[in-house]
């Protein structure tokens, strides 16, 4: 079922519904990328296919089943590695922020609370934008405050691509960071290419996105 699978022990997270299912002539189809079944405007058509390539970056696969009209299930499943239990330091090396305001913009709610909460831990203030187009009003209004944009590359609306170059016709001098669970060498080159000054793969962790920060504001 699995060719890429490895034999091997596994940690199973199940994920399932009762809701109404997904067709059998589609299912096959649901980890493409760009394909939904949502209204024009409502899905991208990258969940999913983000998700799977999360899951195959770290050795593991997903097995999904579904009956039309009685629900879905997904089970997700990663290598479990054995190893000895190390209790470390706090890590003291973390970069804090001098009370700069950061614009942090994803059109997934949690993200944007999580990354909020984040960067308040350490001494930084945080503004966030669901979309491109909030996200250009905010900077145009409070440029002279924001130190640095991160913004997700793939929103509804208004992608990240075309919210950057808008950005930079506001302030050419701006400082941003591009985010992206989709990743190639071919998008972080084209990324580079518009004068991003960094980029950072999701997921990523708090100490990442500090020290990624406070390596753009020194740039």
């Amino acid at each position: 079922m699995n060719i890429e699978a490895r034999i091997g022990n596994y940690i199973s997270i199940t994920i399932s519904d009762t809701g109404i299912g997904i067709r059998p002539d589609i299912i096959d189809r649901i980890f493409e990328p760009f394909f939904t079944t949502k209204e024009l405007g409502k899905g991208t058509g990258l969940g999913l296919s983000t998700i799977l390539g999360i899951i195959k970056s770290h050795g593991g696969f997903i097995n999904v089943y579904s009956e039309p009209g009685k629900g879905s299930k997904f089970q997700v499943y990663l290598p479990a590695i054995q190893i000895h239990e190390t209790i470390e330091d706090a890590d003291n090396n973390i970069p804090e922020g001098n009370g700069e305001l950061i614009l942090v913009v994803d059109d997934e709610d949690s993200i944007c609370d999580v990354t909020k909460t984040s960067l308040e831990s350490f001494n930084y203030k945080a503004i966030t934008a669901s979309d491109g187009i909030e996200a250009i009003a905010l900077y145009a209004e409070r440029r002279d405050e924001i130190s640095v944009v991160v913004t997700d590359m793939v929103m509804p609306s208004m992608d990240g691509l075309t919210t950057i170059r808008t950005l930079q016709k506001i302030n050419p001098s701006v400082k941003i960071i591009a985010v992206s669970g989709l990743v190639s060498n071919e998008k972080i080159h084209a990324i580079s290419e518009i004068g991003v000054q960094a980029f950072l793969a999701k997921p990523y962790t708090a100490k990442q996105l500090l020290e990624t920060i406070n390596l753009v504001q020194n740039q």
